[in-house]
């Protein structure tokens, strides 16, 4: 079964598969996103600098050439077996961080199996608004990611400093690009004021 909770760009996508992932408990968690130019905005609009640069001095967050890259790390186990590395926010309930914590891919991303056994191929309407608003995020933040990325080059050439200024500057820059979208509108993410979609 798949579940959309609708919030514009913060729009989450849940899947019943994810519980019980083929791919084992850690399931896409052993190669996490990276958490890309816009998903940094995403962050700090939300009141979360001072979080990515407290994780930044701990290492569990690097810069990267398209932004931060989170560390993986092989959980400790008991029976003296070695696990394989997992994104460094994995825990044994899943992540560990809250939804405006995390890269936005974290937070819409579901594999095509998921979709598959949540009722896509049957036709189910959750599983084919989910895929159209899994579809127009995958769109919605690579664009933004790519004029992002374009406007820092132009203002940082040898790559931005990471400071309270510049993520502030990402967060006004992610707001400046949310609002654009609303405006401009994206039926599957941004609902009309009725609720329904255009």
């Amino acid at each position: 079964m798949i579940r959309l909770e609708l919030a514009g760009a913060h729009t989450r996508l849940h899947s019943t598969l994810c519980s019980a992932c083929p791919q084992g408990p850690t399931g896409c968690c052993a190669s996490p996103p990276g958490v890309e130019w816009s998903d940094i905005g995403r962050i700090v609009s939300l009141g979360g600098a001072g979080w990515l640069l407290e994780q930044m001095a701990a290492g569990t967050l690097r810069a990267g050439p398209r932004g931060l890259l989170i560390l993986r790390v092989a959980p400790h186990r008991s029976d003296g077996q070695a696990p394989s590395k997992r994104c460094a926010f994995h825990g044994p309930e899943g992540c560990t961080i809250p939804p405006w914590r995390r890269a936005a891919t974290c937070n819409y991303y579901i594999c095509d199996d998921a979709f598959a056994h949540g009722g896509e191929l049957r036709g189910d309407p959750a599983a084919l608004a989910g895929r159209e608003a899994h579809d127009a995020l995958v769109d919605l933040y690579g664009n933004w990611d790519l004029e992002l990325a374009d406007r820092i080059h132009a203002a940082w050439p040898d790559g931005p400093p990471w400071n309270q200024d510049f993520l502030h500057w990402l967060g006004r820059e992610y707001a400046r690009l949310a609002a654009r979208a609303e405006s401009t509108g994206c039926p599957s993410l941004f609902p009309t004021k009725t609720g329904t979609h255009s």
